[in-house]
C-alpha cells in the first residue's frame, strides 16, 4: 500500500471513529462482561467491533468504488451485529444504562457517517474509468435440480 492510500485512510473520518468505537470497546465493555462469557459473548463483541474499522480499511485499499461500497456495508453490517450483542450485555446488566446509551449514540453516528460515505463513494466512481473496471464474467447458466426429499425416505422413516 502506498504512503498516499494509508495517509488517507488516516483522514478517513468513518475510520477514525470507528477505531474509537472500538477502543472504548476495548476499554469499557469487555472488563465488565463476566468470565463465563469470554469465549461467547466477549468474543462476538469483540469480533464485531473489530470489523468495521477493518473493512473500512480494507474498502480503502480498494481501488474501484463498487468494492469500497461493498465493504462499507459490511462494515455498517458489523456495526449493527455489534449493537445486538451491547444490547444482549445490558439486557444481562453486564452493562450500565449510561455506558449502553453512549454506545449507542456512537452507533448510531457512526452510522450516519458510513452512509454519507457510502453516498460520496458512489457520487465520486473512483475508478470507474479504469482498465478493466467494466469486464464482468458471464457464465452459461445452468440448471439447479432439487428433489423432494421425502420421496426418497420411506414413509416409516418420516
Amino acid at each position: 500500500m502506498s504512503n498516499d492510500n494509508i495517509q488517507g485512510l488516516e483522514t478517513l473520518e468513518a475510520w477514525k471513529k470507528a477505531r474509537i468505537f472500538v477502543l472504548v470497546i476495548y476499554k469499557e465493555v469487555l472488563p465488565l462482561l463476566p468470565v463465563d462469557e469470554k469465549w461467547h459473548l466477549n468474543q462476538q463483541v469483540r469480533r464485531s467491533a473489530q470489523s468495521v474499522p477493518a473493512n473500512l480499511a480494507e474498502g480503502h485499499g480498494r481501488f474501484y468504488y463498487q468494492d469500497n461500497v461493498c465493504f462499507c456495508y459490511i462494515a455498517r453490517g458489523s456495526l449493527i451485529e455489534t449493537y445486538t450483542h451491547l444490547l444482549l450485555a445490558h439486557d444481562l446488566k453486564y452493562i450500565s444504562d449510561e455506558l449502553f446509551n453512549r454506545l449507542k449514540s456512537q452507533i448510531e453516528e457512526l452510522i450516519r457517517i458510513i452512509n454519507g460515505y457510502i453516498t460520496y463513494l458512489k457520487r465520486s466512481k473512483r475508478g470507474e474509468k479504469e482498465p478493466g473496471a467494466n469486464y464482468s464474467i458471464q457464465e452459461e447458466p445452468t440448471e439447479y435440480h432439487t428433489e423432494d426429499i421425502t420421496t426418497q425416505i420411506p414413509p416409516e422413516d418420516i
